[in-house]
């Protein structure tokens, strides 16, 4: 199927307008594209407008676009109170929690408003975009589009296909990812896709090293960026990432490997996370 990614109106759906969605809306506008916006928590969606809009507002305070340029990357936002407002989308970008039955009810709903060419894409970092899609009536036009915190900073992006999504999909998915600045790689649908899997011997074999007495958190920080070369040690990354999100995402993937001892998660993370000590 013909899709044009750099098409003048493209507008794009944005569901979920947390740090992820507000990224991903950001460098969308950024990228010339129409958005509609929406999350279930009242106010989100208006908040989230405000802040790309100071981050817009302060890109040409620096320099790097205009200040008419941000003014009308700020217009292309508009907010919207229902999925029926998604229907005019040529493609729907999901950012909520990660759910799985919220992820697929969410699917099930759009599939009936939206046109049939238009795409739906889940920012999922580590469920099954094969599972998400399989109760669908066209499971063919979903696929991951997984992006990473900070959006407007971080320029990869994952262009997932489940197993049955269509080549059209991800080829589409990889111009959008494109035209928004980022970097798309794409992948198959496996637990944790690319970075997330690869992560997992980096976040966990760091606080297996701390758990079993080994070495202690900034010791383990120094040597991975000053003598192994990574911008971040594992835990200064699992400070900006979160451990709400990095441990129950250690989680899926150790269990969607029908736990692997390889991915075993850590004990520290689970601690930490349910004391909620995030950090």
């Amino acid at each position: 199927m013909a899709f044009d990614a750099n098409r003048s109106d493209l507008t794009l759906g944005v569901l979920g307008a947390g740090a992820m969605g507000r990224g991903i809306v950001q460098v969308a506008v950024s990228g010339g594209m129409n958005v509609l916006m929406m999350d279930s928590q009242p106010g989100a969606a208006q908040a989230a407008r405000e802040f790309v809009a100071k981050m817009l507002e302060r890109a040409a305070e620096k320099g790097s676009m205009s200040a008419s340029d941000a003014a009308a990357a700020v217009a292309r936002i508009k907010i919207v109170n229902g999925l029926a407002d998604f229907k005019p989308c040529h493609v729907v970008i999901e950012a909520v929690v990660e759910n799985l039955e919220v992820k697929r009810q969410v699917f099930g709903e759009l599939e009936g408003i939206v046109a049939a060419d238009c795409i739906l894409a889940s920012n999922t970092s580590s469920l099954s975009v094969t599972t998400i899609a399989a109760k669908l009536k066209v499971p063919q036009r979903v696929a991951g589009f997984h992006f990473f915190n900070p959006v407007p900073l971080m320029r990869l992006a994952e262009v997932i296909s489940g197993l049955l999504t269509e080549e059209w999909v991800c080829d589409a998915l990889t111009a959008i990812g494109r035209r928004m600045g980022r970097e798309p790689v794409r992948c198959s649908d496996a637990p944790g896709f690319l970075v997330n899997q690869v992560g997992r011997g980096y976040t966990l074999e760091a606080a297996h090293l701390v758990y079993e007495g080994i070495s202690n958190f900034v010791d383990v920080d120094r040597v991975m960026r000053d003598v192994g070369g990574f911008r971040m040690g594992p835990f200064e990354l699992m400070e900006l990432t979160g451990l709400d999100v990095t441990h129950p995402a250690s989680e899926l993937i150790y269990n969607q490997f029908f736990q692997e001892p390889r991915y075993r998660p850590s004990l520290i993370m689970r601690a930490r996370t349910e004391a909620g000590v995030l950090g």
